[in-house]
C-alpha cells in the first residue's frame, strides 16, 4: 500500500525536477562588441562605424578565438556631434579603419592598470611614434586621462570589463595627429624688390673725348714751347 503512494508522488516530483531544469537560463552567447555598446545606449555613431568597417566582426573574431585581450575606447554619440560637421564624411575608408583602431589597445587594461603603462601606448593602428598614432595617458587616482596631440579626453565611466574585454566610455573621440595634423599655415606672399635704377655708365665714347682732349692740350703746350724754344736760339744765335 505504502509503495503504490508513493509511486505517484515520486513521478510528480520526477516531472517537476525535469521541467525546472528545462527552464533554466541558457549559457551567455559569445563575446560581441555591439552588443555590449547596444545595451549600453548612446553609442548608435560608433555601432554604425563597427559594423560599415567590419571592424567590429574582427573584434568579435579576436576576443572568441584567441586568449588575447582588447581595450576600447567608447566615444559617446555626443562625442561624435561635437566634431567639426563633415568630418566623418571627409574621411577616406582606410581612414576610418584607422580612425576606429586607434580606439582600441591589444591587451585587456583595468583602470588600476593605466598608472603602470608606458606612453606612449600602442593602440591598433599601429606606429605609436611622434607624428603618426601617438596614445598618452595619465591618471590621478581613479580618473584617467587621453591625450592624442591634436585632443584631451577622459574616460568617464566603465560600460564593460571581464577577464578580457574592458569597454570605457571617452567623453571624445580620439582624433589621431597622422590623420587630423593641423595644416601648415601658407607661407606669406613676398613683397616684390624694387630695383632703383641705375646711374648711367660712363659711355666709351665720353672717355674717348676726354683722354683725346687731353692728349692734344698736351700737344699743343709741347709745340708751343718747342717753338718758343727755336725762336730763343735764333735770336741768340743773330745777336752773336
Amino acid at each position: 500500500m505504502m509503495k503504490q503512494l508513493l509511486l505517484p508522488f515520486s513521478l510528480v516530483f520526477f516531472l517537476h525536477c525535469t521541467t525546472t531544469l528545462a527552464q533554466a537560463p541558457a549559457p551567455s552567447g559569445p563575446t560581441n562588441i555591439t552588443a555590449i555598446l547596444e545595451k549600453a545606449g548612446q553609442y548608435s555613431t560608433l555601432i554604425r562605424l563597427l559594423q560599415n568597417t567590419r571592424l567590429g566582426d574582427q573584434i568579435n573574431t579576436q576576443l572568441n578565438n584567441s586568449n588575447q585581450g582588447l581595450t576600447v575606447f567608447a566615444p559617446t554619440d555626443n562625442a561624435f556631434s561635437s566634431l567639426k560637421s563633415g568630418t566623418l564624411n571627409s574621411l577616406t575608408d582606410q581612414q576610418k579603419v584607422q580612425l576606429l583602431q586607434f580606439h582600441v589597445i591589444p591587451s585587456f587594461l583595468s583602470i588600476s592598470q593605466f598608472q603602470t603603462m608606458s606612453n606612449p601606448m600602442l593602440t591598433q593602428a599601429g606606429n605609436s611614434n611622434s607624428g603618426k598614432f601617438p596614445l598618452n595617458v595619465t591618471t590621478s587616482g581613479t580618473l584617467v586621462n587621453i591625450s592624442t596631440g591634436i585632443v584631451n579626453a577622459s574616460v568617464a565611466n566603465t560600460i564593460y570589463t571581464d577577464s578580457q574585454l574592458a569597454v570605457y566610455q571617452v567623453d571624445k573621440v580620439l582624433l589621431p595627429l597622422d590623420i587630423f595634423r593641423p595644416s601648415a599655415p601658407a607661407p606669406a606672399p613676398t613683397k616684390p624688390l624694387k630695383i632703383s635704377p641705375s646711374p648711367s655708365p660712363v659711355g666709351p665714347s665720353h672717355v674717348t673725348s676726354v683722354d683725346s682732349s687731353g692728349a692734344m692740350g698736351m700737344i699743343r703746350n709741347a709745340a708751343v714751347s718747342f717753338g718758343v724754344a727755336v725762336i730763343s736760339i735764333f735770336f741768340v744765335s743773330m745777336k752773336s
